[in-house]
């Protein structure tokens, strides 16, 4: 199996002060669990499900508020 096989096009990607609320709105509307973060047209990390599970609703933050390069 190639690479291209089992990743969607066109490629899904999220600024990193787009706050998770959204992220996880976009996440679920393309059926995906982790999206790459940019900031000036650079690769700065990934944001995954598990992410947003443990470290922004498992510790008590606001998806509102909370950016993607948190």
């Amino acid at each position: 199996m190639e690479v291209r096989e089992a990743m969607h096009a066109p490629a899904q990607w999220v600024d990193a002060d787009t706050p998770v609320a959204e992220v996880a709105r976009q996440m679920k509307a393309e059926d995906i669990g982790a999206l790459p973060v940019g900031e000036d047209d650079r690769l700065i990390g990934m944001i995954t499900d598990r992410d947003i599970a443990l470290r922004v609703v498992g510790e008590g933050r606001d998806p509102q508020k909370t950016a993607a390069k948190e």
